[in-house]
């Protein structure tokens, strides 16, 4: 009598050359992770050249873009730079050291991105006075560094 083993898996996972496995990429909205954390990243660093603040002087309409309110702007831009340098480097097969995980990278790039851009939100600086509305661009920086932190958070879950 020929005994089965059930527990076997019937196709053995590929193996690297360096001893590792392939990476397997889960599918639907929990691989998603990727494509949204670099989609973000890239909307958050130009938003940055998008315009922020708007208002208008007498015979003048001003519009102020990011990257002129002050250090936060350039700050926002390198953030979203970073996000998109980790998923591109990540595709390309080069990895973070295991004590920072990529996931948790991106999902703290992200907080940083809203907290910044949440403090343009609220406070406009006091040598852009004359621009006494928020512009588009600033709402599209907040929605794109939400993404980068839902990127983040369906990347972790993709590691778990």
């Amino acid at each position: 009598m020929q005994e089965t083993d059930l527990f076997l898996d019937p196709d053995p996972p590929e193996h690297l050359p360096g001893g590792g496995y392939v990476r397997t990429h889960p599918e639907g909205i929990w691989g998603a992770g990727d494509r949204i954390a670099w989609l973000s990243g890239l909307v958050l660093a130009l938003s940055s050249f998008m315009d922020w603040y708007a208002g208008s002087g007498v015979g003048v309409k001003l519009a102020v873009i990011g990257w002129n309110t002050g250090i936060i702007g350039k700050v926002v831009f390198f953030v979203g730079l970073a996000v998109v340098a980790i998923v591109v480097l990540r595709g390309a097969g080069v990895d973070l050291p295991p004590s920072a995980p990529e996931s948790l990278v991106i999902l703290a790039l992200g907080v940083l991105a809203t907290v910044f851009v949440l403090i343009r939100v609220i406070t406009i600086p006091e040598a852009l006075l004359p621009a006494n509305s928020r512009g588009i661009g600033l709402w599209i920086s907040l929605l794109a560094a939400l993404g980068v932190i839902a990127g983040g958070l369906l990347r972790a879950a993709e590691d778990l």
